[in-house]
């Protein structure tokens, strides 16, 4: 990330621990989102979306329902994320704001590279073969791709909402779209 994107986000971070929430860390909510996300990807590509109903949005959830039902078994197995397996997480866009009834919200997103050995197609564009892993032998190889996900994450910090964080937004470039 550029160095005046890094600066606006932990600016944001500030404002969130002075007006919002006092006790809030970017380490703790990365290692809660690393969770959520692990969690939500494996339902996703088990097509366990009723399970969802209380980590996602309705409107991201009715969407969902549609893509998944869509999609060839490779590409749903690629969807998965075992939480070992997250290589690198960062931080997107940080917002905050408020809607025309003056309810206030925090919304994040994060960005996931993680690995995974679905058995994709060549052709699939957007991802990349990273990794031939040995074990063993040459005959024995085991075949990774680095795949990128983005959750954007939300909370409502209005007085007397509840204190929970809702993905509000998954893409999987080029498995789910």
């Amino acid at each position: 990330t550029s160095p005046f994107a890094w600066l606006r986000t932990r600016f944001y971070y500030l404002l969130i621990r002075l007006y919002f929430d006092q006790e809030f860390s970017i380490e703790e909510f990365t290692r809660g989102a690393k969770q959520a996300f692990s969690v939500v990807s494996k339902l996703l590509s088990q097509r366990k979306l009723d399970l969802l109903e209380e980590l996602v949005s309705a409107e991201v959830l009715q969407v969902l329902k549609e893509k998944i039902s869509l999609l060839p078994d490779s590409h749903r197995d690629a969807l998965a994320a075992d939480i070992d397996a997250i290589m690198y997480t960062t931080e997107g866009d940080v917002r905050i704001y408020y809607d025309d009834d003056g309810r206030k919200f925090v919304s994040i997103l994060m960005c996931f590279w993680y690995l995974n050995g679905a058995n994709l197609p060549d052709e699939v564009p957007g991802e990349t073969k990273v990794f031939q892993i040995v074990f063993g032998d040459e005959n024995t190889k085991e075949k990774k791709h680095l795949l990128t996900a983005n959750y954007e994450f939300q909370r409502e910090f209005t007085e007397g909402a509840k204190p929970d964080w809702t993905i509000t937004r998954i893409e999987h470039p080029r498995l789910l779209e």
